[in-house]
């Protein structure tokens, strides 16, 4: 299930996706002058650190379908003598749903501390039958990226699955009118789609944790097989530093599907919008 925060529940990338990597290259590899002039924003951090983790449960109708987890890998990683974050997407059907559809998926990006952008990506499907990998590096002064299948053109600091919503987190929400709306690039299954969200408001929810103060954005979907229409998700996220996703839900092709938080550790900042009980 594919869109721009997506029900799809990563797993364990084969070792030989990742054995190709450092021998993907761009066709034409050699630096030019405007290359070496390129210069990566400047884009601060401030909604999450390493070692933060945060753990969902997703629901199909009323059955308990799913764990998903959230993390910022503890160690710190160097791409290209680029300093970056390694943040994770990870989750799995639980047993008793696996005879409906199992799924065991798994989403990786490497993350530039400067100026939020990927630079190393990869991605393991395992669904029912269907499997799938796929290994990327990233080339934003060309405005390229490379995987398995190839060369792709792509918008300079274009997301993916895993990274976009950290990308996310460190937008200017609080000042958002409704309406608002904030433009992403965003490479999946080989394309890299122009998509948006739009601030549609604020809410206070309640929740496993407690209830809590809530933005609320509702993301372009990609209309596929699994999703009707392109806004029909709607994503709530902490009203605070952090801007944690809580809550996600979604009419599909068929029934629906939400995902609440419950668990979180090492946050950044102050969870400001949890509400004291």
């Amino acid at each position: 299930m594919k869109a721009l925060f997506t029900f799809r529940l990563p797993w364990l990338l084969p070792v030989a996706a990742i054995a190709v990597l450092p021998a993907m290259r761009p066709a034409s590899d050699a630096r030019s002058p405007q290359d070496s002039q390129f210069a990566y924003r400047k884009m601060a951090n401030t909604a999450f650190k390493v070692g933060e983790k945060l753990t969902y449960r997703a629901h199909y109708g009323f059955i308990n379908a799913a764990h998903i987890t959230m993390s910022v890998d503890p160690a710190m990683h160097t791409i290209n003598n680029r300093k970056t974050f390694l943040v994770k997407t990870e989750g799995e059907t639980l047993k008793s749903f696996d005879w409906m559809y199992k799924v065991r998926d798994k989403f990786e990006s490497y993350l530039d501390q400067e100026s939020m952008a990927p630079l190393r990506y990869s991605m393991s499907k395992r669904e029912n039958k269907y499997s799938a990998v796929d290994a990327v590096l990233y080339f934003h002064e060309q405005k390229k990226l490379r995987n398995l299948q190839g060369e792709l053109v792509m918008p300079s600091y274009t997301q993916d699955i895993a990274s976009a919503l950290y990308y996310a987190r460190n937008l200017n929400l609080g000042t958002a009118a409704v309406g608002q709306v904030f433009p992403i690039d965003v490479y999946m299954d080989n394309k890299v789609y122009n998509l948006q969200f739009k601030f549609i408001g604020r809410e206070t929810i309640s929740t496993d944790i407690g209830k809590v103060r809530c933005i609320k954005l509702r993301p372009k979907l990609v209309v596929d097989r699994v999703f009707k229409d392109d806004d029909d998700m709607t994503i709530w996220v902490s009203d605070d530093k952090n801007k944690i996703p809580i809550r996600v839900e979604s009419a599909i092709q068929v029934g629906s599907v939400k995902v609440d938080i419950t668990a979180y550790e090492n946050l950044l900042n102050t969870f400001d919008a949890l509400q004291k009980k």
